[in-house]
């Protein structure tokens, strides 16, 4: 699902009136800084308002699978050059990355940072979220040069499998992440629980072994620093979890037996577990929405991350 689809754009305009001037700049790869594939960096250039000290981080999601990057990297360019009319209000830099979403390996769901993306010996798809904070470090010293100071914890936003990865990302990372806006995750953010009716679940249902897989427990304490923001359209029945490249069978299994068996029926209970938890979230359902985003959605998510910031 595209940041944007075309045909908010013009709705998107008229709800944030005039987008600021900026800068869109292809950082390279850079194997000997940790990441091995390009990014794309924007940063607001409006003389007369200082740029803001948070960096927003915006997963790529090309929505399916294809080997050859320049598909995923044209995506990304279309993508960032929205980012002054989704985003522009909050003034603040911002990078997304050019991952590969493999078709010969489809079941390595890089985009959405699943179980075989953490547990893959393919060196080429292997722990983008790893890259992902090479990136943001990379950007980070990038725009300190330019006299840009942005804090260590960013705001990061995804919708559809980019909410998955934002999702699991502040999980794997919470002393990175000041607060995440994770919209329609593949019909299930991942619990911040290691068992639920005496059953165990594990990544990327729950964190039960999240050590084994990421090689890093949960870090409890500082997750409860994170500030989500989960949202679903009332009719929005995009589910990962019923596909080979989501989850695994005996997952879907697990979720159907344990949650519901569709992103709606999950939700209540999804939201219990993060209340149990005692993490920061609100979760939100739009009435009459699918799998699609609105001006209204856009302007709630400026808005929590302009709620973060102070």
């Amino acid at each position: 699902m595209p940041l944007l689809t075309a045909s908010l754009l013009a709705l998107v305009t008229s709800v944030f009136s005039q987008s600021p001037s900026s800068d869109v700049r292809k950082i390279d790869a850079d194997r000997s800084r940790g990441f091995s594939y390009p990014y794309y960096l924007y940063v607001p250039t409006t003389s007369d308002v200082p740029v803001g000290r948070h960096l927003l981080v915006l997963p790529n999601n090309t929505g399916k699978g294809n080997d050859d990057l320049t598909v995923h990297e044209a995506n990304v360019k279309r993508r960032i050059a929205q980012v002054p009319l989704a985003f522009g209000k909050l003034n603040v830099p911002a990078i997304m990355p050019v991952f590969p979403r493999p078709m010969a390996d489809w079941k390595i769901y890089t985009h959405a940072l699943d179980r075989d993306s953490l547990t893959t010996e393919k060196a080429e798809y292997a722990r983008f979220d790893l890259q992902l904070g090479a990136m943001i470090d990379d950007a980070r010293q990038r725009l300190a040069k330019e006299k840009i100071d942005t804090d260590k914890r960013v705001l990061i936003y995804g919708f559809s499998a980019a909410g998955m990865f934002a999702n699991r990302f502040a999980f794997l990372h919470p002393d990175r992440v000041l607060a995440a806006a994770v919209g329609s995750p593949g019909g299930w953010p991942i619990a911040p629980a290691a068992k639920f009716n005496g059953k165990d679940l594990r990544y990327p249902i729950g964190i039960a072994d999240l050590e084994a897989v990421a090689g890093r427990k949960v870090e409890a304490k500082k997750l409860k620093d994170v500030r989500f923001l989960v949202f679903l359209g009332d009719r929005d029945d995009n589910d990962s979890v019923v596909f080979g490249d989501g989850y695994e069978p005996e997952d879907k299994d697990l979720i159907f037996e344990l949650f519901g068996k569709s992103p709606v029926d999950r939700w209540e209970v999804s939201k219990k577990l993060y209340s149990d938890a005692k993490l920061n979230a609100e979760f939100k359902m739009y009435p009459g929405i699918g799998h699609t985003l609105t001006p209204g959605i856009i302007n709630d998510v400026n808005s929590f991350f302009e709620s973060a910031m102070k």
